[in-house]
This record gives structure tokens, sequence and C-alpha cells, in this order.
């Protein structure tokens, strides 16, 4: 029994052929990176009035101002509006954010953020003292 000679497939056109048929576009350039270990933000958070009325936090705040806000000072490795969704959801909350939290206050921290853990971990602490020394009504867990 004879069998038939195998053929051998036709290459078409090679890859660089393509390549130099067709123009180059220039790529749009990315803003930097920041590094992988910089993705913590610390966040303000406004809470109502209503807050006044409960002591514990009156009494952390014996220097409030009438007439200025009351926060939440607080620090995150997600995105602060991730975060403060998870508050107002019950999830890992802060009883006074689930309670009274109204909206976050880029104003007061966008411009630190992100920053490394350790970064915002200081962070928080000193932006809550910031505040209370301008007469802010503020609690940090």
């Amino acid at each position: 029994m004879a069998t038939a000679p195998r053929k051998t497939p036709q290459k078409k056109n090679p890859p660089a052929a393509k390549a130099e048929a067709a123009p180059a576009k220039p790529r749009a350039k990315k803003p930097p990176r920041t590094p992988r270990s910089h993705h913590y933000h610390v966040y303000v958070i406004e809470l109502s009035d209503e807050v006044w009325n409960v002591g514990r936090f009156r009494r952390a705040n014996p220097d409030y101002q009438l007439g200025k806000p009351f926060v939440y000072v607080g620090m995150t490795g997600l995105d602060p509006d991730v975060r403060f969704d998870k508050h107002k959801a019950g999830i890992q909350s802060n009883v006074y954010v689930q309670k009274w939290g109204v909206r976050l206050l880029p104003g007061l921290y966008a411009m630190y953020n992100p920053m490394p853990y350790e970064g915002a971990r200081d962070m928080e602490v000193e932006l809550g003292i910031a505040l209370r020394e301008l007469g802010y009504g503020v609690w940090q867990a």
C-alpha cells in the first residue's frame, strides 16, 4: 500500500512584516505609580450635631468650640469612600459613624493620601490633635 507524501504547511507573512507595515503609535505617558506600600489613607467624616447629646463624646471634647463641626478621624488601607460605606453598612464600623456619620470631608485629609502604614498611623493621631486644637469635636477609635 502506498502512502501519500506529506505536505508541509506554507508560512504566511511573518509577524515582523506586519509590524513593519503598521506605523508605530506613541504611547501615552502614565502617571507615576506610588509604591505598593503607600496605599493607606487617613480620612475625616462629619458627624451630625446629635452626637453632642452623647455624654461620652462630650467628655472626650471638653474644649469644643460652639459652631465647629463634629468629626470622626480614622485610617484605612481602603479608599476612604469604600471605608465610609462600610461604616454606614455596619461592617467593622464605629458606632458614632454608623449612627451619626453624614459625609466625608476630603478638604481636611486629601492632601496627605496615600501614604505608608506608619505614616497613616501617625497622621491619624496628629490630625485628630490638630482638629481638637481648632475647636472641632473629634472622635477617634
